[in-house]
């Protein structure tokens, strides 16, 4: 899981040309805990010739398993996945990367006649791949002098000075997002804030996307359930090997909820108890960001994911026919 960031990219004039034509391609999106994974693997036996792409920015890293969430071994041997398990965790494994791999997959999957299956709750990832955004490059030079300022207050005020929309759209203490939209802003010498308001359309998209809803109270509920499973499962052991391992984690892997509060334990910032309720207070939060994300989306086809597994796959497979076929 990554969090959503409303700013920093711009949509095309259409989607990606090596996907078009994906045959009855279909998203399932919406906040963490819902279910999501379930649905599109239902749907995915139902059609019996689908092959999953997860839109997780976290899944795509090996060694990271249990804190991500990720399908079992034996069910990825039954459907094809794709985007999981691609990068180690030292690299940083960049929005633009992951676009690129999700098209050529895209690509692949209609080449063999089979149906695209797209899953995941990272929203700007998702707004990527269904809608080719234009992602502004990369300017390292800059981001290192950046990265030498340790107060991350004053980079806020300088992209304040630089782009006071891009700064209004983020907490002045969220470091990482701060020195990306000051690296495109000096990198490039176009505001961040430029490559955005692309995000406020929402085109005619050849994926039939449908979202799974739940009240906030049982997405709080689910949320600390899986953690504690999480925790049976290994979870720490797993966070203290990644610690431990050369080369060591990424800043964007180190970041992932969960890992980021075990990671602080293990260093001595604090006990597990409070590790583990910072990390639930925390995704729980995110799950309010990823659900503003999606409602503004007015393509998106809610449903009640309290439903039958059965029915939602029914309904989906319904609501994804009306896509391809208007009126």
């Amino acid at each position: 899981m990554a969090h959503p960031d409303p700013g920093g990219c711009a949509l095309s004039s259409s989607p990606p040309s090596d996907a078009v034509g994906a045959p009855g391609a279909l998203a399932i999106v919406g906040v963490t805990a819902t279910g999501k994974s379930t649905v599109a693997m239902a749907i995915a036996r139902r059609l019996g010739n689908a092959e999953i792409i997860s839109v997780d920015s976290m899944q795509v890293y090996r060694e990271m398993d249990i804190g991500t969430d990720k399908p079992p071994v034996a069910v990825r041997a039954e459907v094809p996945h794709h985007l999981i398990d691609v990068a180690d965790p030292s690299e940083d494994f960049s929005l633009t990367m992951f676009q690129a791999a999700a098209r050529q997959a895209r690509a692949d999957i209609a080449t063999r006649g089979r149906t695209a299956v797209l899953v995941g709750g990272t929203g700007l990832y998702h707004r990527a791949v269904i809608d080719d955004l234009d992602i502004p490059g990369r300017f390292p030079e800059t981001a290192a002098e950046l990265e030498e300022e340790l107060d991350t207050e004053a980079l806020h005020r300088r992209l304040v000075e630089l782009d006071p929309l891009a700064a209004s759209r983020m907490e002045s203490t969220n470091r990482r997002r701060i020195v990306r939209a000051l690296e495109v802003t000096v990198g490039s010498g176009r505001p961040f804030s430029s490559y955005g308001p692309g995000l406020g359309d929402y085109p005619p998209c050849d994926i039939a996307q449908i979202g799974l809803s739940l009240s906030r109270a049982e997405i709080d509920h689910r949320i600390e359930q899986r953690y504690h499973q999480q925790m049976e499962a290994g979870f720490l052991a797993e966070v203290e090997a990644l610690a431990h391992r050369q080369p060591p984690l990424s800043r964007t892997a180190s970041q992932a909820l969960g890992y980021k509060e075990l990671l602080g334990h293990l260093n001595g910032e604090m006990s597990l108890d409070e590790a583990l309720d910072l990390a639930i207070a925390r995704t729980r939060k995110f799950a309010r960001r990823q659900e503003r994300w999606f409602r503004r989306d007015p393509r998106i086809v809610w449903l009640n994911a309290d439903d039958d597994v059965e029915a939602l796959v029914d309904e989906a497979l319904s609501r994804t026919a009306q896509h391809e076929s208007p009126g």
